[in-house]
Formats: structure tokens, sequence, C-alpha cells
């Protein structure tokens, strides 16, 4: 409908557009509850009540207004012409009504943009990965110096284990440094994902995919460094499993940290959460108290079989220790097998392989993302009714407030229901205060 209609057409209404005013802003102010705040200021206004009686729309309310805008038009020339138009298009052959439902794009064109975009931005963001991958070097090249060529005399088992338990450990808890990077993707996901762009199976994977050159370049930089410094058991086969199960535990723990950032979307109530848990794993991996000693009922059983830190610790045990033998603590006695320590003296059994040790942390990984995966579904699902309870227990905590209830008393006098505010910009009103 051109302008000129749409002003004529108010006009008949009985709502003509006053002289001076901009015909949107007035079209604007007729059908907008929002700007009955203005006719209650100016009804209170002495100096404006000579101007109000001449304007019709400050005695009728918004809802009144409408009403009556509906009716003039459902009778009027104006929606015979549209019912007409909408008749005739509906006869044109060929004509489908068709309702477009989330993204027209493909499950894999959605995998392969999204993963093209996470890898550029992890490419271009320096403090995402780059600044990562650059401590985690340094933090290798200071375990090697401590740990250098540490050998098999009866002291290096214990240095061994700990410079296990710290690879394990504390070099995959540096992966919570990840979590800023987390909190801005969520933010972007959750935006995208309320306009049906792409699937959350689809964002999963391809954070993952897009993730893995970085995490494979932090765990073999760092497993490079320390490997050959230290001189644990030689051999590439070794060697890669040693840097194989220090990836499974960052990954581990990036999966972790993409949990909480979809259930704490705090920056700093989710480093607090994030270093808690894995401090909970660190302690039930079996470095700081054997496996054997833990207590059964929850902590052996289950916490320690669902934690990536026992497996990746007895894998890389196995992988260190067995074929090895070490002197004794009593010159004269036989030398220490690898196996004997690790049966006797760490408690742990070899009645399987470390090959499998090392497949129940991409297990746990596995498990990790489908719980990040629930989480988002969930989360999704369950958002309209924490908004709806989130609100309801708002407006109470309002109501009990003796400044709300006074407001309250104060709108109910006015005709529109509505709490007055000052809007000077409105066209004549220099002073919305009551004189």
């Amino acid at each position: 409908m051109p302008s000129w209609q749409r002003r004529y057409f108010f006009a008949e209404t009985g709502f003509p557009c006053p002289s001076r005013r901009n015909p949107s802003d007035h079209f604007l102010r007729c059908v907008n509850s929002d700007f009955d705040d203005v006719a209650a200021t100016m009804k209170g206004s002495m100096k404006l009540r000579a101007e109000a009686e001449l304007d019709p729309l400050l005695n009728y309310s918004t809802s009144e207004i409408r009403e009556r805008l509906v009716e003039k038009y459902r009778i009027s020339d104006y929606a015979l012409m549209v019912r007409n138009t909408i008749h005739e298009i509906t006869k044109i052959e060929g004509v489908v009504e068709e309702v477009i439902r989330g993204s027209e794009a493909s499950w894999f064109k959605q995998l392969r943009t999204l993963t093209s975009r996470s890898f550029t931005n992890m490419s271009r963001d320096l403090n995402y990965y780059w600044l990562r991958i650059i401590i985690y070097i340094v933090m290798a090249i200071c375990l090697g110096t401590i740990y250098y060529d540490v050998g098999t005399s009866y002291t290096a088992i214990q240095a061994r284990a700990s410079c296990g338990g710290f690879v394990s450990g504390f070099m995959t808890f540096m992966s919570i440094g990840g979590f800023p990077s987390f909190i801005e993707e969520m933010k972007v996901f959750t935006l995208e994902r309320q306009n049906g762009h792409y699937g959350v199976a689809a964002y999963i994977i391809s954070n993952f995919l897009s993730s893995m050159p970085f995490l494979l370049t932090v765990s073999w930089a760092s497993a490079s460094i320390t490997y050959w410094m230290v001189k644990f058991r030689p051999g590439f086969s070794y060697f890669a499993f040693f840097a194989l199960n220090l990836y499974g535990g960052v990954s581990v723990i990036e999966s972790l940290m993409m949990i909480i950032s979809a259930l704490v979307p705090n920056f700093l109530m989710g480093l607090i959460l994030g270093a808690g848990v894995i401090g909970i794993m660190m302690l039930t991996s079996g470095f700081f108290r054997l496996l054997p000693e833990l207590p059964k009922i929850f902590w052996r059983y289950p916490v320690s079989y669902i934690v990536y830190g026992s497996w990746g610790l007895k894998g890389g045990y196995k992988n260190d220790l067995i074929g090895l033998e070490f002197e004794p603590m009593m010159p004269g006695q036989p030398k220490l097998k690898g196996e004997y320590i690790i049966t006797e003296m760490m408690g742990l059994s070899l009645d399987h392989s470390k090959w499998l040790d090392l497949a129940m942390i991409f297990v746990l990984l596995f498990a990790y993302r489908l719980t990040f995966f629930i989480v988002l579904k969930v989360k999704e699902a369950a958002a309209p009714y924490i908004r709806v309870a989130y609100t309801r227990f708002t407006v109470k905590r309002l109501e009990r407030r003796a400044s709300f209830r006074k407001t309250l008393a104060m709108t109910s006098l006015s005709k529109r229901h509505n709490q007055p505010h000052p809007m000077a910009s409105q066209e004549g009103l220099n002073s919305p205060m009551p004189y």
C-alpha cells in the first residue's frame, strides 16, 4: 500500500496524521503499545492539555486503535483487493507453497563448511592453539632437561614414573587454556543454531576434525622433545605410543572443557569447575595413590575407570618399563625387571596389552563427545522452559519489593495500565514532567 493510501486509510478510520509529523512515526504510534507511556505523561502535563485534546490518539488505548484499524481494513476495498490477488496467484499452475525449515545444505555440506571455517578461525587466532603449542614445547624442553637421560638405575624407577605421571597429568591439564575460545564458539553456535543453519552433530564433528591437526602438532612436538631427551625405551613404535597417548589425553580434556562451556557459559566459573574436575581425574589416575589402594566404593569403581588418567598412566608404564631391567636397591641382588615393577611396586595388572589401554582413552574421547552432543540437545530442548521459569522467578522476586508494588499502584491509576516514562523526543513535548 503506498504511503498516501496509508495516510488516507488512517484518516478515514479516525486517526489522521497531524501536520508536521512523520507519517511513519504516526503509524507506529498507532499500533505500538510503548507509546502509551507518552500519552499517560502528556495527560499529566497542564501545558500540553490543550494540544492533547486535538490529538485523537490520546483518547484511545493502543488495543482499541488496533481493533478499529483491523475492523476497518476487514470491510475495506484494500482487503478485497488482497484476497482477489491471492486467489489469482493460487490459480497459476506450478505455484507451490513451500515451507523451508532449517538449512537447505546437505549434512556433508554443513560438515565441510564448518570444518573449513573452524580450521581457518583456529589458524588465525594466535591464542587458540599457536600460543599453546609454544607453551607445550617450552614445557617439554623443561621436562626433558630435568629428567635428561634418566637411565636404568634404581632411582630411575621413580623418576620414570614421575615423568610419566607429569606427562599424562599436568601436560594434559594445560589444555584447559582453550576454555576461553570454547566460550566464544558456544556463543556463535547458539546464535547460528537458533537460525537453523546447521545441526549439532555437524558442529561437534567439524570441531573435532578442525582441531585434530593442532592437537597432533601439540602431542607430537612435545613427545619428540621429551621422549628423546629423557631417553625412554628406544624404538619408533614406543615413541608412537607415547605420542598417541598424549594426544588422546589432550583430546579428552578438550572434550571435557567443551561440555563445561555448554553447561557453564561463564569464564571464571567454567575454569574453576574444569580445574576441579581435572584435579579429581589426576587424583584417581593411580599416580598420587596406587589404583589398588583407592577406596573401592566410588573412587575405584567407577571413577578410576571413566577418567582418562588411569588408562593413560597404565599404558605409559607398560610402554616404557616392559622389557627393561633396572639395578637393584642393594648391590649384588638380581636386577629388577619392568614387569615386576609394574605388578608388584605399582600394583597394576598385565592381563591386557598397552594398546587396549590406549584404545580405552579413545573410547572415552568418543563418550565425552557424545555427552557433549546430548548436553547441547537437552539444553536446546529445555531452553524455553528455563526462560519461562526464570521469568516467573524474577517477577515474583520483584513483587516482594516495596518499591515495585508502589510503582504498580501508581500505574494502575492510568487508563492505559502502563508505567509513564518521560520521552522528550516526542513532538511538542518540551518537558515530560507535570507542572
